[in-house]
């Protein structure tokens, strides 16, 4: 009998490697003849796994992690017409049935059918609809023909696969933060935040042709990783507020542009840099954003939070300053990266050199052993993309 181990959450601060059910082709009970089991070649570890490593979601003990996933698959569904064994593919982290009204539209965020308490799912988390995770050596995906991103040459894939991991959900995740919020040619754009989403955002914006990117955090070696491929940074710790570090940079204490890549878990800055302040960054890039701008909203916000400041962050009411964003005709995006619309175009950027994502969110890969000690290092801020390689693989190429 085959066998496999994930990553699984045990209590807050703890996760341990564990042996787990080897995958089959089915939903429960019933037979999912089109879905694939994938033998997994990366997974990576996500800010928002750590949401709930922490303890900041209503996620159960026993929870198998990971929804960034690349595998090769290793058994097809009688029903999987355009994808083969052998084949290297990219899994978005948000599954989708492809038969919905919502993935009809393209919003497979919000998928109808694969998340029996809300709209949207995903792999190993919290409230998404049960799904097994991916940071394991095996793991089957359901709707194999609408969901996965086929890799159209294997060794070039393996060649680049340190980029090519970040499409199941950072780069995609980054990317639609700055569309979302009107990143174009000439822009000046602040992305809140310098975690991994928060650069893949930055290098984003490189990407759409903003003239000016400003990104702001409270870690000094994660704004450094931000300087390392040319975005200009404010440090959140200092007492200028961040209008004035703006101004510094650009003249004007303004943007055109604002990305939340931080979320609910979000610190005050200044003196208030120790404390936490869930809607603080909501309420700077509405500060900071011109009128008639755009605000992009990737940074998970979360309905459950047992750790919240007060019984209101606690079910995800945050004092926003609404009243500010309307006065300013500020437009809002939030929600899940709807990963399917982006996730090919960048996959040819990737492929035919017109960036290096890898390089600009730092990435470093680890054996599936030492992904306890990574969430660790993550937890501490460590300014890097945790890459984790189950079998080997990215470690022999």
């Amino acid at each position: 009998m085959p066998t496999n181990r994930g990553v699984v959450y045990q209590k807050p601060g703890v996760v341990t490697i564990e042996s787990i059910d080897f995958p089959k082709l089915a939903i429960g009970k019933r037979k999912c003849h089109h879905g694939v089991i994938l033998k997994i070649v990366s997974t990576n570890i996500c800010g928002s796994d750590q949401h709930m490593v922490r303890g900041r979601t209503t996620a159960p003990a026993g929870l198998v992690l990971g929804h960034e996933i690349t595998g090769e698959v290793i058994e097809a569904g009688r029903d999987v017409e355009f994808v083969k064994v052998g084949d290297i593919v990219s899994v978005p982290f948000n599954i989708a049935c492809g038969r919905c009204r919502n993935c009809k539209e393209g919003k497979t965020g919000i998928c109808l059918n694969v998340n029996p308490a809300r709209p949207g799912a995903a792999y190993g988390y919290v409230d998404m609809g049960g799904w097994v995770g991916g940071q394991a050596e095996y793991v089957m995906v359901p709707y194999a023909d609408f969901n996965l991103l086929r890799f159209p040459d294997r060794d070039q894939a393996l060649a680049k696969i340190k980029d090519l991991t970040l499409l199941s959900d950072i780069f995609p995740t980054g990317y639609h933060g700055a569309v979302s919020a009107g990143v174009g040619p000439g822009t000046i754009v602040y992305v809140a935040g310098a975690g991994p989403v928060g650069l893949a955002c930055a290098a984003s914006c490189h990407l759409l042709g903003a003239a000016c990117v400003i990104v702001g955090d409270l870690i000094p070696e994660r704004l450094k990783q931000a300087r390392s491929f040319g975005c200009e940074t404010v440090d959140l710790r200092a007492s200028a507020s961040l209008a004035q570090q703006i101004e510094q940079i650009v003249g004007v204490p303004e943007v055109d542009a604002a990305v939340d890549c931080v979320g609910f878990e979000a610190r005050g800055h200044g003196k208030d840099a120790a404390v936490e302040r869930p809607a603080t960054v909501l309420n700077s890039i509405m500060e900071v954003t011109r009128a008639g701008g755009a605000l992009g909203i990737p940074g998970l916000y979360v309905t459950g939070d047992p750790g919240g400041v007060d019984d209101n962050a606690k079910v995800g009411m945050l004092g926003i300053r609404i009243g500010l964003g309307w006065a300013k005709s500020h437009c809002f995006t939030t929600g899940q990266c709807p990963v399917m619309r982006y996730h090919r175009q960048l996959m040819q950027c990737i492929l035919h050199d017109k960036i290096q994502i890898a390089k600009a969110v730092n990435v470093k890969v680890i054996s599936f052993e030492d992904s306890p000690k990574g969430y660790q290092d993550f937890d501490k801020g460590a300014a890097r993309k945790f890459v984790i390689d189950p079998h080997g693989m990215l470690a022999a190429g």
